[in-house]
């Protein structure tokens, strides 16, 4: 293994903190539109958005955390392989490529609550007008 092989990491590593950084963005602006509906209206904010959302902030912070662990992990690998150790290079590098994988695992998981919020809030409003699809 040579530098090249971490180092063609460094920009899918870098889309995917920009995602979740906008992912966050996301809930953020969720969670500021909630609290003010909830200052007008208190009895208007569902306890189950608010655990939904809890999770899904729980989530998105890990994925970050292994995200940039992964990234971190990854220059440290090119390090070791800059000064010829490739055995702790390799294995350096193993680790960011798991840390990346349990980062977009847990990706996962957060677009299925995501989606799950989604179908609650479609299934509330086909309740309230009675459509049924």
């Amino acid at each position: 293994m040579d530098l090249t092989t971490p180092a063609l990491l460094f920009p899918a590593i870098s889309l995917l903190l920009l995602a979740y950084t906008n992912r966050f963005l996301a809930i953020a602006n969720i969670i500021r539109q909630l609290h003010k509906s909830y200052l007008e209206n208190p009895k208007s904010v569902l306890e189950g958005q608010i655990k939904n959302l809890r999770i899904r902030l729980f989530l998105i912070r890990r994925m970050q955390i292994f995200g940039l662990l992964s990234f971190f992990l990854c220059v440290l690998s090119m390090i070791f392989i800059y000064q010829e150790n490739q055995e702790w290079g390799g294995i350096i590098f193993g680790v960011s490529l798991f840390s990346l994988l349990l980062s977009l695992a847990i990706s996962m998981r957060e677009i299925q609550l995501s989606t799950k919020a989604l179908e609650i809030e479609l299934s509330d409003m086909e309740f309230d007008r009675g459509i049924k699809f």
